[in-house]
């Protein structure tokens, strides 16, 4: 494994920042709406609906964050704009 750079642990660092700032607001939300269903009809329980879909958005965020699996990230939008450059022709497509 080659040593990171100071910008790609502060990348990383960043990222982590992120997922955990996401992972406090799920607790946060989804605990306030487990009260809130709680006190409204403790009989009828709806709650883990949001909890279930923010789950998957928040497991996606997960492994991009500690697996780096990626989709849509910062390396995609530079690959895919230096492909609409060579396919415009633009002369600045190596810049990118």
């Amino acid at each position: 494994m080659t040593p990171l750079t100071y910008e790609q642990a502060l990348k990383q660092a960043r990222e982590l920042r992120g997922f955990y700032n996401h992972l406090f607001i799920y607790i946060l939300v989804n605990t306030f709406l487990g009260l809130i269903d709680w006190f409204s009809d403790p009989n009828e329980w709806w709650f883990y609906w949001p909890l279930l879909g923010w789950g998957v958005g928040l497991a996606a965020h997960g492994l991009n964050t500690y697996m780096g699996v990626r989709g849509f990230g910062a390396d995609w939008e530079e690959r895919k704009a230096r492909e609409l450059m060579q396919k415009g022709g633009g002369d600045d497509a190596r810049r990118v």
